[in-house]
C-alpha cells in the first residue's frame, strides 16, 4: 500500500506540474499571438501612412510646394525690403532686442550726454572714456570698461 500511495502521489505531482506548464504555455502562446497581430497591424498602418506621404510628395495629386526667391523682396510691393541688407544684418548678429528706455537714459548719463547723440559723438566720447576707464590705467579693474562697452552698444542701437 505504501508503494501505491507513493505512486499516486507522484502521479498527482506530475499531473499538477504538466497542468501548470500547459496553462502557462497556452496563455503565453495566446499572448504571443495577440502581440504578433498588434505588431503586424501597427506595421501596416505605418506603411500606409508612409505610402501616402510619398505619393503626396512625388507629384501625384495636389499639394503645396514653397519656393523662395530673394528677388521677390526687392519689388515695390514689399516695402522696398533689401534681402542683401537682411543677410548682412543677420551675419553680424544685429537682431538683438532694442534697449529699454531706462537703459538708454543710464547710458546717456554714463557718457555725459544731455541730448540725443549722433553716432560720431558716441564713438568720440567712447574713445575718451576708454582711455579713462581702461583696466590697465585705473585701479577699478575691468568693471567700468565692461559698463562702457555695454552702454556704447546700447547707444549705438538707440541712435543709429
Amino acid at each position: 500500500m505504501n508503494i501505491l500511495a507513493q505512486l499516486i502521489s507522484s502521479l498527482i505531482k506530475w499531473a499538477l506540474f504538466f497542468g501548470i506548464l500547459y496553462l502557462i504555455f497556452t496563455n503565453f502562446g495566446t499572448f504571443l499571438i495577440i502581440l504578433f497581430v498588434l505588431i503586424a497591424i501597427g506595421y501596416y498602418l505605418v506603411y500606409q501612412f508612409k505610402k501616402k506621404i510619398r505619393e503626396a510628395s512625388s507629384g501625384s495629386g495636389t499639394h503645396f510646394k514653397f519656393t523662395f526667391n530673394g528677388q521677390d523682396f526687392s519689388q515695390a510691393g514689399a516695402n522696398n525690403f533689401n534681402f542683401n541688407d537682411f543677410q548682412e544684418q543677420f551675419r553680424r548678429g544685429n537682431f538683438q532686442a532694442a534697449p529699454q528706455f531706462g537703459e538708454v537714459s543710464k547710458a546717456k548719463e554714463f557718457f555725459g550726454f544731455t541730448s540725443d547723440p549722433t553716432k560720431e559723438e558716441i564713438k568720440k566720447r567712447y574713445k575718451e572714456l576708454a582711455r579713462k576707464y581702461h583696466p590697465d590705467i585705473n585701479d577699478h579693474g575691468d568693471e567700468l570698461m565692461q559698463q562702457l562697452n555695454h552702454y556704447k552698444d546700447v547707444l549705438l542701437k538707440a541712435f543709429p
